[in-house]
């Protein structure tokens, strides 16, 4: 499997991470799980990736968190967007929209090729 450099994925991680809170709210692990299986284990965030850009989302107003008790006991941090960060993840979604178009213009010709 062709592995992708940490540079492009930084650059979509809160674009991928609140569109997965917007789907349901989640907790941290179950974030990482979700992301994996959908891209097919193209992507993978580790825990010291993840917590910053929840925590930075949360800063921004965009997702808010709340602690559930869990049948073990435990206490889990959930993770819910907010009005604000509906509308910011449908400008993340155009502007996703707008790179990669502007991307595939420049380079689609090779990679359709090979």
């Amino acid at each position: 499997m062709l592995k992708i450099s940490k540079s492009l994925l930084s650059g979509s991680t809160a674009l991928l991470v609140l569109h997965l809170i917007s789907t349901r709210d989640m907790y941290g692990y179950e974030i990482v799980g979700e992301l994996e299986a959908r891209s097919k284990n193209v992507f993978s965030l580790k825990e010291g990736t993840l917590y910053p850009v929840l925590h930075g989302l949360e800063k921004d107003g965009f997702v808010t968190s709340y602690l559930s008790m869990q049948q073990s006991g435990k206490q889990r941090k959930y993770y819910r967007i907010t009005k604000k960060g509906g509308a910011a993840l449908l400008q993340k979604k155009a502007e996703w929209k707008t790179f990669s178009s502007a991307v595939d213009h420049v380079i689609g010709e090779f990679c359709h090729a090979e």
